[in-house]
């Protein structure tokens, strides 16, 4: 333990070396992922110059399975020296954060994102990357390597094109420590989805033929351009499907206040797994953000004012839901001075963007539905039909559970499995509406309900029966459960043959986890010796090699499988449920044939439920001299105990 805290403990971190030693917090970690944000990043920029009129041809190269170089004929970085350095403007912006032409007004009106840092972080995280640009047909080129130049800049060829970028790089092994072998299914993917938000852009692929797997659709050269862009995107991806509207719905505005432009495309289909994908300034919000929440808002309200119209009451209530079960759309905007939700862009933040996509969502897509009569009323039609299956789903389910529980009012937040048997079900309880949208989403809807808890409840060994009982998560949590408390209980009005309470795999999650047995054991204790109990078992880390990939509990496992094997594995700390894909939280934690629970029991013996007793006395109740005499005891048998 260090004994003392002076200015010789503290560390500077000169130019990119603090994004070499905290690389997730620029590209959101160090795994398969990163590295593709990397490509993410150079080809960006590029589109921002296609966006602000100044580039009409990107070129993607893949030249091995660690390397691709992406070109523009854009304006070029400019190569002069800056005015305020003694260093070449390319040089700067390739070697420092927060430098580049994205932060000065007139420059680009809209752009990827304003953090200037993707370059740089680019150029710092690769073991190899040259950097070309042109300028009057004069090409000048310069290496780097981990962020820093091994060359100055150099005179090279003369070219026929007159301006542009080119940026070849391979990321640095000793950062992304797996083999780097990119996706080439994404990396096309993600050229294809550029080119459909931008209809003039021509983007030219070209992709070695070994490095494409086996029965691929990916091309070795292809041009990518699409006339119609967004339409053509759900054209060719729904042209399969059975479709509500055979007409897409395609809408485009743009606020003179804030300079902000929306586009959107958007069909209805027989029930199928719809494609809905939001984009900001050309980058796929993964999680939507608020341009997304603002065009559900219009379209929702453009639908019920139209049926309202044509007194159709059913969808003149419908909510964001109803609209969108069955519904794919791709929304684009551009904005100026987008905010993010952390340098990967996964979800656009600006506040203000919400209310500007619903007001010009909502005046376009009335107007479509007024001009297009056939196609709005087949669109109404359905709508009408998906909520009057919905209602009568809820009517039957009310009924049955109802009958079958005894309970009749359900708290909001409760997820609800369709099942009209008790045998088969059950109860997740998960911590918070994060790990509660990623649960909702991997279960098994007809056998598997969702209750996420706003925190944590709070300790009932240190509360009164009025206390407890005004307590809205515990309230919550009774009438999901469908039972009282205490001398009231009845294992008949339980709702559900499981209780499973499942929190993320760290301390935070533990002392939930604890709040919660306090809880069973204190005020339902007859459920837990009916072994209606259990605890789940989230993994804390993913270890990946190449195709190979396992998850582990702890520390321990994790060094066990290390030392095991000895391979060079890229290893994943999840830091809460919130944080899994539902596909991981699926597979890893709730598939009822591959997950682990622990059941919670109590002993036979009633001399032993008194320890127990005792013991969480000590542990959880009013008395801090027993918690410390306790603390105390047993410090020494867990090491990790101030963890």
């Amino acid at each position: 333990m260090v004994s003392s805290y002076t200015a010789k403990d503290i560390e500077i971190l000169e130019g990119l070396s603090g994004v070499r030693k905290r690389p997730a917090m620029y590209i959101g970690g160090t795994d398969e992922n990163a590295y593709h944000h990397l490509f993410s990043e150079i080809i960006d920029n590029s589109m921002d110059e296609v966006v602000a009129g100044h580039a009409k041809t990107i070129d993607v190269k893949v030249l091995n399975k660690q390397t691709i170089q992406i070109s523009d004929d854009g304006r070029g970085i400019p190569i002069e020296k800056h005015p305020k350095k003694k260093k070449t403007a390319l040089e700067i912006v390739m070697t420092s954060l927060h430098a580049g032409g994205k932060f000065k007004s007139g420059v680009y009106n809209t752009s990827a994102g304003l953090h200037g840092v993707g370059l740089s972080v680019v150029n710092a995280l690769s073991s190899k990357l040259i950097v070309e640009i042109i300028k009057k047909k004069q090409s000048f080129v310069q290496k780097y390597s981990k962020g820093k130049a091994l060359t100055i800049l150099k005179k090279s060829t003369k070219k026929k094109q007159n301006s542009g970028t080119s940026i070849t790089f391979t990321p640095d092994k000793e950062i992304f420590k797996n083999d780097i072998c990119f996706d080439i299914a994404k990396i096309y993917e993600t050229c294809k989805n550029k080119a459909y938000l931008i209809k003039d852009v021509k983007i030219n692929w070209e992709c070695k033929r070994e490095l494409i797997k086996r029965n691929s659709d990916v091309p070795k050269k292809e041009t990518l351009c699409f006339k119609n862009g967004i339409q053509d995107y759900l054209e060719t991806e729904l042209s399969q499907k059975t479709a509500i509207n055979d007409k897409i719905s395609f809408g485009k505005g743009y606020d003179n206040d804030t300079k902000s432009k929306f586009e959107f495309a958007l069909q209805w289909h027989q029930k199928i797994n719809p494609i809905k994908k939001s984009f900001c300034n050309t980058v796929y919000n993964i999680n939507g953000g608020t341009h997304e929440v603002g065009f559900k808002t219009g379209i929702t309200k453009a639908i019920r004012k139209f049926s309202s119209l044509r007194k159709n009451k059913l969808v003149a209530k419908a909510t964001s839901d109803d609209v969108f079960q069955n519904c794919s759309f791709i929304l684009s905007a551009f904005i100026e001075n987008p905010e993010f939700e952390g340098q990967t862009k996964h979800k656009l933040s600006s506040s203000f963007v919400q209310k500007i996509a619903e007001k010009i969502t909502q005046n376009i897509f009335e107007e479509w539905l007024n001009r297009n009569q056939k196609h709005s009323k087949n669109i109404i039609n359905y709508l009408e039909e998906i909520i009057r299956e919905k209602n009568l789903q809820n009517i039957n389910l009310n009924i049955d559970r109802q009958s079958a529980t005894r309970k009749i009012r359900l708290p909001g937040k409760l997820a609800d499995c369709t099942s009209d048997k008790i045998e088969g079900t059950e109860l997740f309880i998960v911590e918070g509406d994060s790990a509660g949208g990623s649960a909702k989403q991997a279960r098994e809807r007809l056998t598997q309900a969702i209750l996420p808890l706003r925190g944590k409840i709070i300790n009932v060994k240190n509360a009164n029966a009025a206390k407890i009982l005004a307590n809205t998560e515990i309230s919550n949590l009774l009438q999901a459960l469908g039972c009282q408390r205490g001398k009231k209980y009845n294992s008949k009005d339980l709702r559900y043959e499981k209780i499973i309470i499942m929190t993320d795999a760290d301390v935070d999650g533990d002392h939930i986890s604890t709040l919660l047995l306090t809880f069973f054991f204190s005020e339902i204790p007859q459920l837990i010796k009916d072994g209606r109990l259990f605890l789940a078992v989230p993994p804390l880390y993913k270890i990946s090699s190449g195709k190979e990939v396992l998850y582990v509990n702890d520390d321990k496992a994790k060094e066990k499988i290390i030392k095991k094997n000895g391979k060079n594995y890229e290893i994943s700390r999840f830091k809460g449920l919130g944080e899994m894909m539902p596909a991981q939280l699926k597979e890893t934690t709730m598939n009822k044939e591959s997950r682990k629970l622990i059941k919670v029991t109590l002993p036979n013996l009633k001399s032993k439920v008194s320890k127990v007793s005792k013991f969480i006395d000590n542990l959880m109740g009013k008395n801090p001299e027993n918690r410390l005499k306790f603390i105390s005891e047993n410090a020494n048998k867990n090491l990790n105990l101030d963890i």
